[in-house]
């Protein structure tokens, strides 16, 4: 089974895991693709403005102990952010968890899957520590999501495997869309630099 996603990726330049992590690691940066990319989606699932810039020092005190990024991992955060608020506002609902390819071996992607869903739960708890007003759904899902972090890494390569974690990455996916439907707060139309296709329902 293929992931459409990892093809689109490649098609379109948008930003996929393979080159976000290889850009992070080659700066010498101890941090998880997978995870900056939950913790963005967390904080934007929770009601974190498009037009406020301060991700980057957030996740700068987050992975790289408060010094400043590097300027290339800078700009890949930047372009992950950007496409996020793409992918999420999608009609088409494009937006897919930043995982590796289906050819990594489901280990890999299952520890990527947990630390995903781990950078979420952060980043929506950093976003909501203030007003935490969220309705018993959502609530739910953090619960699930804090279950699905402790996945062993001790995965079998085998069909019923691979099952469960499609199952589970597509729970995630529409858990993660369902926070956004509750709490997001949308981009204004004024802005320039605002996401293509911004209509949600």
């Amino acid at each position: 089974m293929s992931q459409p996603s990892s093809q689109n990726a490649k098609q379109s330049n948008q930003l996929d895991f393979a080159s976000a992590q290889a850009i992070i690691t080659t700066e010498n940066i101890k941090a998880h693709a997978s995870e900056i990319h939950g913790v963005l989606t967390g904080l934007i699932c929770a009601g974190y403005p498009f037009e406020d810039t301060g991700y980057v020092s957030m996740l700068n005190d987050l992975f790289n102990s408060g010094d400043g990024f590097p300027s290339q991992v800078k700009s890949t955060l930047k372009q992950m952010f950007s496409e996020l608020w793409t992918d999420i506002l999608d009609d088409a609902y494009g937006f897919q968890l930043m995982l590796p390819d289906d050819d990594d071996t489901i280990v890999e992607r299952g520890h990527a899957l947990s630390m995903w869903v781990q950078g979420f739960n952060l980043g929506f708890g950093l976003q909501q520590k203030d007003s935490p007003v969220v309705s018993e759904e959502v609530k739910e899902v953090i619960t699930d999501f804090a279950e699905i972090a402790n996945l062993s890494d001790e995965m079998e390569e085998d069909e019923a495997t691979e099952q469960a974690y499609f199952e589970i990455n597509e729970y995630v996916r529409i858990s993660a869309l369902l926070c956004f439907s509750e709490l997001a707060t949308l981009p204004t139309k004024s802005g320039g630099d605002t996401p293509a296709n911004s209509t949600i329902h």
